[in-house]
């Protein structure tokens, strides 16, 4: 399943870099983002580098999810582009 990464998660004090918001393409809801935690979330960058994180709780009302990274997050490169769910 394809998903677009659309920020890093935090509010207006505190960033987590190592926490994403990722929007699943066909989610549109609370009840289908439930249904992705645990799955894993793999963006590869152009390189062919290969960052995994695992997907935590639904974020809001409209089926965004949050994913958790181990080691040190994503870059900021990343933000926008796809990444693959599975």
């Amino acid at each position: 399943m394809k998903a677009i990464i659309m920020n890093y998660r935090g509010s207006h004090h505190t960033q987590h870099p190592k926490q994403m918001i990722i929007q699943p393409e066909g989610s549109s809801s609370k009840a289908d983002a439930e249904k992705l935690v645990g799955k894993t979330a793999t963006w590869i960058s152009k390189s062919g580098k290969k960052i995994s994180g695992l997907i935590t709780a639904p974020h809001g009302g409209n089926g965004a999810v949050r994913v958790r990274f181990d080691d040190k997050g994503l870059p900021g490169q990343s933000l926008g582009t796809p990444i693959e769910i599975a």
